[in-house]
């Protein structure tokens, strides 16, 4: 099989696209093929070894695991002799990051209770654009956040892969929505069901003259002093991402800072991969009540341009990149 691997921290550039053994599955494991993956910030900030402290896990100097990849959608070619829930032939789909094995790959090899069923209402390249963005988006606005029928939430960078996600499962909740995006993805944005769409370009979301339940903030670009200006007394900001190691660093001292001085919360989280939360956004993307948005499209040897393009931040929902048919 072929599989793209790092041996060295760096850009696309340094992605290598070599021949490997297909894996065999272990007792308890799957052998997919994987029909379409998608490309995450996590994916290239891993590919670079960004911010400096995640090589502490990683390996300091070079990775100890080439592999790389988060999202996968696939078949089922093998089963392990203990596996029943699944048979050759099954569509499944997962987030692999963590598992040791990468998703940029034409086979992937994990434990069976690893992954969820694809239902057949959902398209491999819909599947694949899910489970990192949407399981971070329902658990930051669901388990961190609270997020009630009826609340005000602020959603910052509310077009990107966690973003399109945010705003249909906040639409959900039925909470009132107030989105941050750039000047071309407004209509966009609006059509997922922001009641309010902001375009930074031309307006400050930092200066508005209300206060918010929850902000989400999936850029990493909300200060301390901001949340606790735009928040409701006991409301909370949920940071998904962040804009550098400085912010992060400010972000956890303003944690601190605002405990102390108020009732209200800033919260930083990485979202965990739970198979019952993919089941769950599955059945809403099968019923039609969550649409995953997909940018862009490139084939599987085009998948270092894909990674530099998700880079560059002008995406408007996931990059899926297509490795077989």
């Amino acid at each position: 099989m072929k599989a793209y691997i790092r041996k060295k921290y760096g850009g696309p550039n340094k992605l290598q696209l070599l021949d490997f053994q297909k894996p065999s599955p272990k007792e308890d494991e799957l052998l997919v093929k994987v029909v379409a993956t998608s490309v995450n910030p996590a994916d290239w900030r891993v590919m670079r070894g960004t911010p400096y402290m995640i090589r502490l896990m990683m390996g300091v100097f070079k990775p100890k695991n080439p592999f790389i990849g988060a999202d996968v959608s696939g078949i089922v070619e093998k089963v392990g002799s203990k596996v029943t829930q699944f048979k050759p032939g099954d569509e499944v789909f997962t987030d692999v990051m963590g598992t040791g094995a990468g998703a940029f790959a034409e086979y992937v090899c994990v434990k069976a209770s690893h992954w969820v069923r694809k239902p057949q209402e959902v398209s491999h390249k819909e599947a694949a654009a899910t489970p990192l963005a949407g399981i971070t988006a329902w658990q930051g606005l669901n388990d961190i956040g609270k997020l009630q029928n009826g609340q005000q939430v602020l959603i910052n960078g509310a077009s990107g892969g966690v973003g399109t996600f945010a705003v249909q499962i906040a639409k959900h909740i039925e909470a009132h929505i107030t989105a941050v995006c750039s000047t071309s993805k407004v209509e966009m944005v609006r059509s997922l069901g922001a009641d309010v769409v902001i375009d930074y370009k031309k307006n400050d979301y930092r200066k508005l003259n209300q206060q918010f339940d929850l902000i989400f903030d999936a850029v990493g670009n909300v200060s301390p002093s901001i949340a606790k200006r735009l928040l409701k007394p006991s409301g909370i900001c949920v940071m998904v991402g962040w804009s550098g190691f400085g912010h992060f660093i400010g972000f956890s001292l303003g944690k601190l800072w605002l405990s102390k001085a108020s009732d209200k919360k800033l919260e930083s989280f990485t979202a965990k991969m739970k198979t019952e939360d993919l089941s769950l956004l599955a059945e809403l993307i099968a019923t039609n009540k969550l649409t995953p948005v997909v940018s862009d499209h490139y084939n599987f040897t085009e998948l270092p341009a894909a990674i530099a393009f998700q880079e560059r931040g002008h995406a408007a929902g996931k990059v899926i990149v297509t490795v077989s048919e």
